[in-house]
């Protein structure tokens, strides 16, 4: 799954903000030795404070990487500068052993490896520091106990690992079912409007159309150019039907499908035949790499009709002169298959609009066609998933469960 970055819950984040802000400012308002001098320690501590407080609050208007990034490093030098400044408050290295912990605000994968990695590195030398050049010993209370406090450092970032990995994968968890959810949900609403609407429209469609092709017969007394236009016009009323057929695909149960062993090399080999004349329209070549042993259980006919959509789009995205790749392969208990183009590729908002209905990146297209993939991959427990971006072209990846095929194909 890609990476992703959920919604903060502004209301708990603000909270959160509030509480942190309130102890910085304690920590420069009350028992501070050094507010009485006024010093150029003191002034540090007030600047990164008040830097480190305004990135905070400024962190839902600007939610990207970077900022993140900036947040730690203005959090982990803030907390060190105050581990320095105060070395006889003890309090002082909890905090430097929870920096890592700030990430999980943001779940953000890449920041909080940064930030653990980060923190290990300033922790040895801030180790190494006060075991060379502390003389004086104002860091008695790590010294005295050096290899304690390492140990309790590697126990605090090893705790907030398991933390962030156990939220992290219930958070994919979640927004995997809620994808399912998104999809179902189009299914099902493209599904009974297509029940509500589609053989209303059907009708008059074909009283019309019967009237035209009547009209457009050779021995009738009309005009060759009126007879033109009564073609184009059958023409039109044939590619709405083929819509509304579209839709009753969708709507329609399908128990009377027969579940069968289809033999995916076979299937691709007789889906690139049909394309491969399709391709050459635009100098489009289809490469296709498949193992003989892949088998799933569907529909035949379905299962080609998915993979002629999508081996379509991708003839269709690429340029001219460019291949499109099709593999499939054995994977553990799955049938993985790639297909994959070097077209202009699309952003993440693109992708998550994908099987909407009537959302197309086509100029003619419906985008019915992509929705009656996933409403076949749904119902044979399969999934698709596209991995895309802008200029550099797609990927799409279908999975389906191979364990029951062999079974079926063993009796």
């Amino acid at each position: 799954m890609k990476e992703f970055y959920p919604q903060i819950n502004k209301k708990i984040y603000y909270i959160v903000v509030l509480i942190w802000t309130a102890v910085m400012m304690m920590g420069l308002l009350f028992d501070n030795p050094r507010l009485g001098r006024f010093d150029l320690g003191y002034i540090l501590h007030s600047v990164l404070a008040i830097i480190l407080f305004t990135c905070l609050w400024l962190y839902p208007k600007y939610k990207n990487h970077s900022f993140r990034i900036v947040i730690i490093i203005t959090a982990s030098t803030f907390l060190y500068t105050v581990f320095f400044l105060y070395p006889g408050a003890w309090s002082t290295f909890i905090f430097l052993c929870l920096i890592p912990a700030i990430s999980i605000l943001f779940f953000d994968s890449k920041l909080f490896y940064f930030s653990l990695i980060l923190n290990a590195f300033l922790i040895m030398a801030t180790f190494s520091y006060i075991i060379v050049m502390d003389q004086s010993n104002q860091f008695s209370h790590i010294k005295e106990d050096l290899a304690g406090n390492a140990i309790n450092f590697i126990g605090s970032q090893v705790i907030i690992y398991l933390i962030y990995h156990v939220s992290y994968e219930r958070i994919k968890k979640q927004q995997l079912y809620y994808e399912q959810l998104q999809h179902s949900e189009r299914l099902k609403t493209t599904g009974q409007l297509a029940a509500a609407v589609a053989h209303e429209i059907r009708n008059p469609l074909t009283v019309v159309k019967g009237f035209l092709q009547l009209y457009s017969e050779k021995d009738r007394p009309v005009n060759n150019d009126i007879k033109e236009t009564f073609t184009l016009m059958i023409d039109e009323l044939n590619t709405a039907e083929e819509v509304i057929s579209q839709f009753l695909t969708i709507a329609k149960p399908d128990k009377d499908k027969t579940i069968e062993v289809v033999n995916v090399h076979s299937v691709l080999q007789s889906v690139t035949d049909l394309l491969k004349s399709y391709g050459l329209l635009r100098d489009n070549k289809i490469d296709l790499q498949v193992d003989e042993d892949c088998y799933i259980c569907a529909n035949n006919i379905e299962y080609k009709q998915l993979m002629i959509n999508i081996i379509k789009n991708a003839l269709e995205a690429s340029k001219i002169g460019d291949s499109v790749i099709v593999k499939a392969k054995r994977k553990n208990q799955f049938v993985e298959i790639n297909v994959i183009d070097y077209g202009n590729g699309m952003s993440e908002e693109e992708i998550k609009s994908l099987g909407t209905p009537f959302y197309s990146l086509k100029s003619n297209g419906t985008g019915l066609g992509l929705m009656i993939c996933y409403h076949i991959i749904e119902k044979y427990n399969g999934s698709m998933d596209f991995q895309s971006s802008e200029g550099q072209g797609t990927t799409v990846t279908i999975c389906f469960p191979s364990k029951n095929c062999e079974l079926i194909q063993i009796d």
